[in-house]
């Protein structure tokens, strides 16, 4: 699709292939098709579609460093290759995001820093992660490098820290010396800032150490959060399955009976913890974390629960919670899911037993310029 009238040309298309779809407008007329198909089967008008920014609105990146110090490369991979595309002013990006790859290209030239080498696992800089903390327009930097400790990435670590100045939340050093394409390794240290980015979601604070997952387009990420809380009564008894830092659960405290958070990843689980922690003693009083795969413990947390709340990976949900929730479903269910054809395989699962019926549709643009399309669904108990 030809980008719409007005829309800047890409500079890095081709080769770089972060977004397909690049000035296209809405989520693409397939996966709306593919909804609208299940909207129809349960009786429902088509989904509701949601769109905003297309353009720098990304708070979030993970960018390889490839190349020579002299010359360094900063971006993302060409399409079946270790290849990098260097993407210098990414339209899609926060300008913040831009302007730390910039620093960090500069600085790679200044220390002599060597970047990465993918055949012969060599060099010292990996990747840069960048989140932006949008309240205080800071960033919170990642220099992943390619050894058991951040003594080869230390002088580089000085220099971008002086070049950033103010703009600079914080600065991690992670290791991946594993030759893999994990891109953060297992290994961490802080070099200097707060040990979370600190946002506000669904009215709560939510904070993402740099090792937890979060949502790259948080503007419309808090919509659909505000959208899932008018979805759960006051005083409800409420589970938030694959719970992440509590975006979704921790606005809830405040008017629910009860909410059950469950997660399994550590990183995820301490921002959790800093955010239950940062919450009034009669809302924490009201908090429970199950730690541990959603298959495994989350069914257990279903008996006399007012509504389920989940938000699977891309895999979609854990064979044995599909089962829980089919089998003896709460009231009701709400289900975000980043990926279409798992939802499709687990939508049909729950309606199959016949106690789930689906009540209401959303599809929303959460990640313009591609093909993705973020499904916000509720079912209801029959």
């Amino acid at each position: 699709m030809q980008p719409r009238t007005g829309t800047l040309p890409c500079l890095h298309r081709p080769p770089c292939p972060g977004c397909p779809r690049y000035g296209a407008s809405g989520i693409p007329r397939s996966a709306l098709a593919r909804l609208a198909a299940l909207a129809e089967a349960a009786g429902l008008a088509p989904p509701v579609e949601v769109a905003a920014a297309r353009f720098g609105q990304r708070v979030r990146a993970r960018l390889m460093v490839r190349g020579r110090p002299g010359s360094p490369k900063v971006g993302i991979f060409r399409a079946g290759s270790h290849d990098v595309v260097d993407i210098p002013g990414c339209r899609v990006h926060h300008p913040l995001v831009n302007r730390v790859a910039e620093a960090t290209r500069s600085a790679v030239r200044s220390t002599g820093t060597r970047p990465y080498s993918d055949h012969r696992h060599a060099g010292a800089l990996r990747a840069l992660q960048v989140v932006v903390e949008r309240e205080s327009r800071t960033a919170q930097v990642v220099l992943v490098g390619n050894a058991a400790d951040p003594a080869l990435l230390e002088p580089l670590a000085g220099a971008l820290g002086d070049a950033l100045g103010p703009l600079l939340h914080s600065l991690w050093w992670n290791g991946q010396p594993a030759r893999s394409n994990a891109i953060l390794g297992p290994s961490w240290r802080r070099w200097r800032g707060p040990e979370a980015v600190r946002e506000r979601i669904g009215g709560a604070e939510v904070f993402f150490p740099p090792g937890a997952f979060g949502q790259s387009n948080l503007d419309l990420a808090d919509a659909i959060v505000r959208r899932i809380h008018e979805w759960v009564p006051d005083a409800a008894r409420a589970v938030d399955v694959y719970a992440g830092c509590g975006s979704i659960g921790l606005g809830l405290l405040g008017r629910c009976a009860s909410v059950a958070f469950v997660e399994s990843a550590p990183e995820a689980l301490r921002g959790l913890a800093l955010g239950i922690a940062a919450r009034a003693p009669a809302e924490r009083s009201r908090a429970r974390v199950a730690a541990g795969e959603a298959g495994r413990v989350a069914a257990a947390l279903l008996e006399g629960v007012d509504v389920a709340i989940v938000d699977p990976p891309r895999k979609g949900l854990d064979p044995p919670l599909v089962d829980a929730l089919a089998r003896a479903p709460a009231a009701a269910l709400v289900y975000l899911s980043c990926d279409l054809a798992s939802f499709e395989a687990d939508a049909a699962k729950l309606l199959a037993g016949g106690r789930l019926r689906l009540a209401a549709l959303e599809a929303y643009d959460l990640f313009p310029n591609t093909r993705h399309v973020e499904t916000l669904a509720r079912f209801e108990r029959v």
